[in-house]
């Protein structure tokens, strides 16, 4: 499938920034699931710094920003050819070992509730396939937590939404991280955009996790959606937590209110 992305994010300012510094993810990971045609990350009269591929394999690119500048606007434009391939991430380069994502932040943190709930869900499941596990693991979570939005926000943690028992996508990939990781099974939140064309749950950006599965390596789960990542989703980058693998992240002077707007379009070719 071809997909095209316009991602627009514009930051304002109350009282004008003397400066600000962000650091972005912004292009989509590179592996056997899709190919970029065409990108491009307008950032306007940003000054680019050191650009990168880290350990986990995702392009890191940073802007600075000299004020006073009382506005800020990133857009992302670009279309990208996708293959599914039933959620499993091939030829991503990336040096990190998987048992470094059995490592708990306090968005992901199992508490007895998580610890139940994945428990339950893997119950009579021992001598099945790790696979089969994963899979258990995402339906749990598509079952305990209701995709509801507005029920929770940016920092909402996985045992909050599950207390509450509706949240969005970013709670079902933190809740599937943290019972996946009370199995003892590595797993990380992804960022990036998925094309709904209105059959599915979440918006244009969205979030989803991987399970690392001994034979396969990593793999996708949209519990949100209830099934692996395929031609319909385009994957940015990969990190503990929604913070971490948060696309765009800044700082700047104190004493600066910012406000955010962000609108996302994600478009097949037969659309347009």
């Amino acid at each position: 499938m071809r997909l095209s992305v316009k991602h627009v994010t514009r930051y304002s300012f109350d009282t004008p920034a003397r400066w600000l510094v962000q650091t972005h993810k912004l292009i989509p990971s590179t592996c056997a699931s899709q190919k970029v045609l065409s990108w491009k990350v307008n950032t306007g009269d940003a000054i680019r710094g050191a650009a990168f591929r880290d350990s986990a394999g995702d392009m890191v690119e940073t802007i600075s920003v000299r004020g006073p500048v009382d506005e800020l606007v990133i857009e992302v434009t670009g279309e990208v050819e996708t293959l599914d391939l039933f959620g499993v991430l091939r030829d991503h380069r990336e040096s990190v070992p998987p048992t470094t994502y059995l490592r708990s932040t306090r968005m992901i943190r199992p508490d007895v509730a998580l610890r139940d709930l994945s428990v339950t869900a893997l119950d009579g499941m021992a001598d099945d396939s790790a696979l089969n596990r994963a899979h258990a693991l995402a339906r749990a979570v598509n079952e305990a937590i209701e995709y509801v939005p507005g029920e929770t926000g940016e920092v909402t943690t996985a045992a909050e939404a599950l207390a509450g028992g509706r949240g969005v996508c970013q709670d079902h990939a933190h809740a599937l991280i943290a019972v996946a990781h009370a199995a003892e099974i590595p797993a990380r939140y992804v960022a990036g955009y998925l094309h709904s064309g209105g059959d599915a749950m979440g918006e244009a950006s969205h979030a989803w996790a991987e399970l690392f599965v001994p034979g396969l390596g990593w793999v996708g789960f949209d519990a949100s959606n209830r099934c692996c990542p395929d031609e319909r989703y385009i994957r940015l980058c990969s990190g503990y937590d929604a913070l971490d693998a948060a696309p765009i992240r800044g700082i700047m002077n104190a004493g600066v209110e910012e406000h955010l707007d962000v609108s996302v379009a994600v478009m097949s070719q037969h659309q347009q």
